[in-house]
């Protein structure tokens, strides 16, 4: 257990408070190894009428989770973490083939573990409520987004930024964002565009929209929600009371960046089916006729790292076409393990998260050199290290 991840009960309410805010409550191993230990007991008491996530605020700002741990992850896989075994895995090239006992396959296997098990919660008995007080990015989009409701704030900041870091949208995003309407899931996962409240309301990723000034009166209310006395014959008991919150008056959805967008948004992402290359040249026609959107995007698709965004199209693609969550994070498990071994996620945390010069040097530079063959390859089956889903109830007996 770790005290970055507070566990509580209030009531029948269960809360996890995410407390690593220097850190902007970043999920490291040890907080996802706690998240998998209670979660699973929690969802088999009988008397828990719902879950609350939220993140501890820092000094400066409210946050919710800004995302994975991922600066670990590049030290075990640059054999810098002080542990022996990434040390010898760098060294002999073992990183990115699932092995356990090496930090780069499992912190994937067990956030994505952790993803599933939120993601098939019962909600309609035990619904899931996260409040996004503040940055929702990566791996914190993981931890609430699979769940019933999330409660956005004037504070929201959602993201998914992982092309800019030489990695894909993943904790279930290829199975999510493959299902936004028109263009938005791909805009979202290849640009890592930040969005505000009204955009996650207009895109469906919130639910409600909660003042932040209130939130501590949202709260007591859900604890008092799920106080249901023991005739409690089951069903959604905090419904109501979100709803009770849910105040959209101070903000117009239809003036978002995402609503304003729209059209051209869909026009250049729109076909799930097309490759990027296609993407392109639809951004390219649009900017030559005067659209300040299309130039805009372009400047900032250049950036990103080819392969994270090849691959990313790629894996909408494939994820549009699988039958549940379940299957999408095995396939997300096999692409995390191709970044491992790869170049541009040691690039992109380098850049951004180590020396902080935000001038990454990716491998290959340009998309043309990003062939078929080699966004393939990013989809190969593990073997023996195949990611293995272990159902809740299962886990709570372990």
């Amino acid at each position: 257990m770790t005290t970055n991840l507070l566990p509580s009960r209030s009531a029948n309410l269960g809360i996890f408070e995410l407390n690593n805010p220097a850190a902007l409550n970043s999920l490291s191993l040890d907080m996802v190894r706690s998240l998998n230990h209670v979660l699973p007991q929690w969802q088999s008491d009988a008397t828990l009428r719902a879950t609350l996530m939220v993140g501890r605020p820092g000094a400066k700002r409210p946050c919710f989770c800004a995302g994975g741990d991922v600066k670990s992850v590049y030290l075990s896989g640059r054999g810098l973490s002080g542990n022996p075994a990434d040390e010898e895995a760098a060294r002999t090239n073992q990183h990115g083939y699932g092995h356990r006992g090496l930090l780069t396959a499992d912190f994937f296997r067990e956030e994505y573990q952790m993803d599933h098990t939120l993601a098939t919660q019962d909600h309609a008995n035990m619904p899931q409520v996260s409040i996004w007080d503040g940055v929702v990015m990566g791996g914190g989009v993981g931890l609430s987004l699979h769940g019933k409701y999330r409660v956005c704030t004037e504070n929201t900041l959602f993201a998914k930024p992982e092309t800019a870091i030489g990695l894909f949208p993943d904790v279930g995003g290829m199975w999510w964002l493959s299902r936004m309407m028109g263009g938005l899931g791909n805009y979202i996962a290849l640009t890592g565009h930040r969005l505000k409240a009204d955009d996650v309301l207009y895109a469906g990723l919130a639910t409600h929209f909660v003042p932040s000034a209130k939130l501590d009166d949202l709260k007591t209310a859900l604890i008092a929600a799920t106080d249901t006395g023991d005739d409690w014959k089951g069903g959604d008991c905090v419904a109501a009371t979100l709803m009770s919150f849910h105040d959209e008056s101070s903000l117009s959805k239809n003036d978002s960046f995402l609503a304003k967008n729209r059209a051209e948004i869909d026009q250049a992402f729109g076909d799930k089916g097309q490759k990027l290359e296609d993407i392109l040249t639809s951004l390219d026609t649009m900017a030559a006729s005067g659209s300040k959107f299309a130039t805009a995007t372009l400047d900032t698709l250049s950036k990103m790292s080819p392969t994270s965004l090849k691959v990313a199209q790629e894996g909408i693609r494939r994820g549009s076409e699988l039958p549940n969550i379940g299957e999408a994070l095995k396939m997300e498990y096999r692409m995390s393990q191709a970044f491992m071994k790869g170049h541009d996620f040691y690039e992109g945390i380098r850049a951004v998260l180590v020396d902080k010069d935000q001038n990454p040097k990716w491998k290959p530079d340009t998309l043309d050199e990003v062939t078929d063959e080699m966004v393939t390859s990013y989809f190969n089956n593990l073997g023996e290290h195949e990611l293995q889903l272990i159902p809740a109830k299962k886990m709570s007996k372990m």
